[in-house]
């Protein structure tokens, strides 16, 4: 398979938009992806908890998704904690057929701000490198890395990120076995609208949350989780 790997992504064997968030933290699509020698690497990398945001009825073995022996996961944490939570009638109006944009950023952070800080009182018990993943590594992923960015004072690279992993999953589309029901490959013309519109939504949510951690203090994390947090993001 000729996937084209975006700048700064890894060689996980089999991973899809896996690239280093800042200090013990790393995202990536779907673990699934991951073939056993990947697993192997990321261990090799120093990662012992994967993250997967994803809600329990996505988390399944697909047609294509290479067979992994448990061994292969030996020493890994698999942690899973959505972001989101069935049968909210304002997300559901909104997120169709999923959250798919920076635009709800906000959205999930107003309805679903105990999630949120779960998986972000979860990270700060991390005890070596962590890897945070949704489907497409692209928003739910995306999320959870602006607020890390933002806590780790790199506010400007939070665009940079966005357009990797739009670009990532864009390009898993074009060499993917298994079509998308919902996405398709892009063209660069097309794509660079869909990075400039979630650009502008992106800025907006920035301008709404203010700083990452006044929204988890506002959440209810303690100051003692956030700061230990603070010191993973900058960690090497």
């Amino acid at each position: 398979m000729n996937y084209q790997k975006q700048s700064g992504d890894l060689s996980w064997a089999g991973a899809v938009n896996a690239r280093h968030i800042c200090g013990a933290f790393y995202r990536m699509g779907r673990h699934e992806w991951l073939s056993a020698s990947g697993w192997d690497r990321m261990r090799e990398d120093g990662i012992t908890k994967v993250i997967d945001l994803r809600n329990p009825q996505e988390i399944h073995r697909r047609e294509y998704d290479p067979e992994v022996p448990a061994a292969s996961l030996s020493g890994i944490e698999l942690v899973n904690l959505p972001l989101e939570t069935a049968g909210n009638p304002r997300f559901e109006a909104i997120a169709v057929p999923y959250m798919n944009h920076t635009g709800m950023y906000q959205l999930v952070c107003e309805e679903f701000g105990g999630h949120v800080r779960a998986v972000f009182e979860n990270l700060a018990d991390s005890q070596g490198s962590t890897v945070i993943h949704c489907s497409a590594g692209r928003d739910r992923s995306g999320l959870i890395a602006t607020l890390l960015l933002d806590l780790a004072g790199y506010r400007d690279q939070i665009l940079a990120h966005d357009e990797l992993a739009v670009r990532g999953i864009n390009e898993w589309h074009r060499v993917s076995p298994r079509k998308h029901p919902y996405e398709s490959y892009q063209q660069e013309d097309e794509l660079q609208a869909i990075i400039s519109e979630r650009a502008a939504a992106l800025e907006e949510f920035c301008d709404w949350i203010g700083t990452a951690s006044s929204y988890l203090l506002g959440q209810g994390m303690s100051e003692h989780a956030i700061e230990r947090l603070r010191s993973l993001t900058k960690s090497s």
